[in-house]
Order: structure tokens, then sequence, then C-alpha cells
């Protein structure tokens, strides 16, 4: 993923959440702009963006990718092989690492969910190909006017959401899977008014 840039040419119209309480804050900003809605096909990035979307259930955004470069550190570089081999003593370790969410349950997710998605990658040569089924390969280009307008979960990723967890994937619910969604580039839910939209393929 990039790194946070100081963000260029401010007076850009963006989607608010990125600004709300934020709007000095440059990793927010050039998540919006550089990641949030791209579509993304690297492995080891979509496992890094499940863990973070999992550890993120019930708190803020902005904290948990504040934690990115923590979670890379504490996670062997989020590569999820290596993160499959870790162990109960492992986990136990984890829960003293400031640089992460300490919670117990999700740490043992992020475990739990690397042996899954070896899982999927074995069954279906890519958990990027596994993916991208779900939205038929191809993002889905939404025409959102503003933030309310855009829904907490849909059917695809209520979809998702039902087969992750029917494969023993957890934190995995469909608003969290229709997050996970809008980062990935699935769907294109920036508002019409965002720069980033048109850039990203919206009409």
């Amino acid at each position: 993923m990039p790194q946070p840039q100081a963000p260029e040419h401010s007076e850009r119209p963006r989607c608010p959440w990125c600004l709300s309480g934020s709007r000095t804050d440059p990793v927010y900003v050039s998540y919006h702009d550089q990641e949030w809605g791209a579509p993304l096909h690297d492995e080891r990035t979509l496992f890094e963006l499940l863990v973070l979307e999992g550890a993120q259930a019930g708190l803020n955004w902005l904290m948990v990718l504040k934690k990115r470069e923590g979670y890379r550190r504490a996670f062997h570089g989020l590569d999820p092989a290596l993160v499959a081999d870790l162990t109960e003593a492992d986990a136990e370790r984890l829960r003293t690492d400031p640089g992460i969410i300490k919670n117990r349950q999700k740490i043992a997710s992020a475990i739990g969910n690397a042996r899954a998605f070896l899982a999927v990658q074995a069954a279906f040569g890519s958990f990027d190909a596994y993916l991208w089924r779900f939205v038929d390969g191809a993002p889905r280009q939404n025409a959102w006017a503003e933030l309310n307008q855009v829904p907490a979960h849909t059917p695809e990723s209520d979809a998702l959401s039902k087969d992750l967890q029917a494969r023993g994937f957890k934190f995995v619910g469909s608003t969290i899977m229709y997050a996970f969604m809008q980062s990935a580039g699935l769907v294109n839910d920036h508002l019409t008014g965002c720069f980033r939209h048109r850039e990203l393929g919206g009409g």
C-alpha cells in the first residue's frame, strides 16, 4: 500500500468522511486519495485489509490506519502464510503489543483468518479470484450524491459475509465486508462530487 503523503491540491472536492475532524491529517486524506475505492488484486494487501477491517469493528477507522505499520511489524508483514503459523503463545504475546488493537478475539481471528485465507487460495487459485466473483469481476459503479445514501451493506456483501463465515472466517459480518469491498474497490462509493469518483470509473 502507498505510504501516507501530504495531500496535494487541497482544493479538490473530496468525500466528507475523510475530512470530518481530520482535515489536516495526511493519513486519512492520503488513504482516501490513493487507496479507498481503487481496485485491489494483490494477495498480501487483500489479506492485510481483511485483518485491518476486522480490527476496526466497533472502533474508529483512522485509529486502525495509524496502527497499520504496527500490524505489519507484529504480524510478519501480514503475509498470510507466516501469520497462519503463529501459535497461541504468539497470540498471548501480541496482546501486550501497543502497536496493534490488543483484543484477544481480534488477534485470534487474524491468525485463524490467515489459515482460512490459505484454504481459499488453494481452492480457487487465489483469494483475488474468489473475491471478485461476488461482483462478476468488475467494480460496481455507484452514483451517490450524499453520504446518507451510501448503504451499510448490500446483497453482495451479505453473500460474501455468509460464504466467508462458512469457510471459518471471523469478524466478517456484512457491514464489515461492505467496508472491505469499498476499500478494495469492488464498489466505487466515492460521492459524485468527489474528484476520485470519475477517476475510478464513475460516470
